[in-house]
Parts: structure tokens; sequence; C-alpha cells
């Protein structure tokens, strides 16, 4: 999954990067608003943790802009304007969740995965497809309920897919789940990743669809399979 952060305090915004990369995630870090807002036209998020009090242009400023082009990916605002209307003005310019400085970085985390989650239509905490299971929470997959190692790209790339079965998702939006602005992409990187999944997990779980991508299929059709 990749996330954008937009946050103005150097040590923060080091701390936050550091943190989720260490979860796997993909991350892009920008330090004010006309950045922030550059980036939402220029690449696709899974979430966008959004500071409001930065440089050049606002954060709620940012958020408005985004609904207005009807970018619905989850916004979580992580700010220290404490004040109830200031939160009230946030969640009514579309933000999804709140969270207030300084916050605890495991609950942050959690409230990440919990708007990942339902941005996919989940309300369960852990996904199970075709006797493979995988918990967001603790990285954990298993097959049958036998523990499988997996990569941290090949999580990156299995958690989309099996988060949505049904879903097509092109080579294109896979690479963007794996990689932020500074890593480099290789030109296999998806295939070699799902190669390793089938191989891990069970060749029928995810299928290539011919000049389109991948998917996970959905429940009728593997039995229909």
């Amino acid at each position: 999954m990749r996330l954008l952060v937009l946050e103005d305090d150097l040590m923060i915004g080091e701390a936050l990067v550091d943190l989720l990369r260490a979860e796997h995630y993909a991350v892009d870090w920008v330090k004010d608003g006309e950045m922030a807002d550059t980036a939402l036209h220029t690449a696709a998020y899974d979430l966008v943790l959004l500071d409001l009090g930065v440089p050049r242009r606002d954060g709620l400023e940012v958020l408005r802009a985004l609904r207005a082009r009807r970018q619905r990916m989850p916004v979580l605002i992580a700010t220290a304007r404490d004040s109830v209307q200031q939160r009230i003005a946030g969640l009514d310019a579309g933000a999804d969740d709140y969270v207030l400085k300084p916050y605890d970085l495991d609950e942050l985390l959690a409230r990440i995965r919990a708007l990942i989650r339902r941005a996919a239509g989940r309300a369960e905490p852990v996904y199970e497809h075709q006797g493979v299971s995988i918990n967001p929470a603790t990285r954990e997959a298993s097959v049958q309920g036998r523990p499988v190692l997996l990569s941290a790209r090949e999580w990156a790339v299995l958690e989309p897919l099996i988060a949505r079965p049904g879903i097509t998702l092109s080579r294109a939006q896979l690479e963007e789940k794996l990689y932020g602005w500074k890593d480099e992409i290789s030109s296999n990187a998806v295939e070699v990743y799902v190669h390793g999944l089938r191989r891990k997990l069970g060749a029928s779980l995810i299928r290539t669809v011919r000049g389109l991508g991948y998917r996970v299929p959905r429940e009728d059709e593997a039995d229909a399979a």
C-alpha cells in the first residue's frame, strides 16, 4: 500500500516515514500543501496522512481540493489543532478520521489499517480467501492454517488483490503500491512477486487477466473453476 504523508516538522516526518516503511508501506513525504496537491495529481495513494498547519497551502485546503476532484482515498488528519470546531471542520471537509498530536504510534498504525480496510469494503480485520488468511495488523499469512513467510513486497502485491476479490489491478497499479518516489522500479517486479505468491500460496489464488493485469477470483468463481 502506498501512503502520502504531509508533515512539515522534520523530526516527526522522519519518524513517521521510518515507522511506515518498517510496516511495509510505500511512503511519499511532502512538507507543504502545494507539494501535497501536486503529489495527489500525479500518483495514486491508498491513504493520505494529513497535517493541517503546513506552509504554502493549508492542509484543510488540500483536503477540500482533493474531495472536489472526487478522489476517494481515505484521509487521516494528524494535527495539534485540538479545538472541537477545528475537528468538525476537518471531518466535514472530507476527512475520514482524526488523531491529535502527540499521538501513540501503535494507535496511529491501527487507524491507518482500519481506514484502508474500510476503503476496500472490509469490516473484518483478517482477510480469508480460498484457504489463504492474511492479518494486516500482524503481517502474518497462512495457507490452510500453515504459516507462510512473505517478503514485504510480496505482501504489498497480495494485500490489495485479496482485499477486493474480483477486481483486476494492472501492473502499473500494483507498481504504485510497491514503490515510492525514490525507489528504483524493476521492469518485471510485479511478475516476479506474483510468481512467488503463487508458489507459496497456490497457483489458483492470483489469476492473470490477459492484457489487463491480475486479480483474485471471487469465491463463486473459485467454486466454479
